[in-house]
């Protein structure tokens, strides 16, 4: 079920790439020089669609590392409470009495991230 819904998603969006493609190969020329826009000293010829495409793959890439460096608290946090649970469950383990387990109420409450 799961490859069908992948392939009844991924086929029509490939098919709508592709007539993208094909409507948008024209010749365009990417100048990066604002100075002389007649005989720019830096410029790109390529088709339309290979600009766009690589536009929309610089978007995702910032957005994804932008996503990530957000994230960073909540990753901090998770280590961190997993390494005090991991340590509390070595304690309980090895049989220590409890009077010399940390109180819990000590330490900061861990907090879930709301849903995005």
């Amino acid at each position: 079920m799961r490859k069908f819904l992948a392939i009844a998603v991924l086929v029509p969006l490939a098919i709508v790439i592709v007539m993208f493609a094909v409507a948008n190969r024209e010749i365009i020329t990417v100048s990066f020089d604002p100075f002389d826009s007649a005989h720019p000293a830096l410029a790109l010829k390529m088709p339309l669609f290979v600009l766009i495409f690589v536009l929309v793959a610089v978007g995702v890439v910032v957005g994804g590392i932008a996503a990530w460096l957000r994230q960073h608290k909540w990753r901090t946090r998770a280590r961190r409470a997993e390494a005090e649970a991991r340590d509390l469950r070595l304690r309980l383990d090895s049989g220590e009495p409890r009077r010399n387990l940390p109180a819990v109420m000590d330490t900061p409450p861990f907090v879930v991230p709301p849903a995005a």
